[in-house]
């Protein structure tokens, strides 16, 4: 069960029982007034990498196997990763600190959180300034809870993605913005698959 959930369904009116569903996503789509299409594109890809509303904290708890899949170009072997493995502050600091505006020793903490895994200091920054919250760059953990929805309509805005929803939800669509929000195909037919079924519940 989601917190992160409860708290929204409180925010837009829904019964507050974590439990994404129907009358959660109507309730979603009126309270920040978006159209059935583009509310779709939205839940469908933030339910998908939430796994469905539940995970709003990225799970840096890696084997050093595991690392070596997900950043080929920085653990080259199985040996260079084991000192990560399975310490997500230590791995957060090799794979993020000094990039998307972290400094040396600041990646475990704009790691990505979030419906959409809001990460890096300068998306922190941009989404706290445009949205007015610069109390989560005190506390960025509020990401997880308080704005963990936010920060996805926030990206979808930010990156113009709605503009590509308004064409429909189709296969076509939902392949365009799972390449901007994922930077590759990832997942893509179960995205299909939850945007589609939110858009009947949507159009129900």
């Amino acid at each position: 069960m989601s917190e992160a959930m409860k708290a929204l369904q409180a925010k837009v009116g829904a019964k507050p029982d974590g439990a994404f569903g129907p009358n959660t996503a109507r309730a979603i789509a009126k309270h920040y007034d978006l159209s059935p299409v583009r509310a779709a594109h939205l839940l469908g890809q933030a339910s998908h990498e939430s796994g469905g509303f539940t995970i709003t904290r990225e799970n840096l708890n890696y084997s050093p196997e595991g690392m070596c899949r997900v950043w080929p170009s920085r653990f080259k072997t199985v040996e260079e990763a084991k000192p990560y493995a399975r310490n997500p502050k230590a791995l957060a600091d090799k794979v993020y600190s000094n990039r998307m505006g972290n400094e040396e020793g600041e990646g475990h903490i704009y790691i990505g959180r979030g419906f959409l895994q809001l990460t890096g200091k300068n998306n922190y920054k941009a989404f706290a300034s445009d949205m007015r919250v610069p109390e989560i760059m005190q506390d960025p953990s509020l990401v997880e809870t308080d704005y963990a929805f936010e920060t996805a309509l926030w990206f979808f805005e930010k990156n113009n993605l709605f503009a590509i929803a308004d064409k429909g939800v189709n296969d076509d669509t939902i392949k365009q913005i799972t390449k901007r929000v994922n930077g590759g195909y990832i997942g893509l037919d179960h995205r299909m698959k939850e945007t589609q079924k939110i858009w009947s519940w949507l159009n129900g």
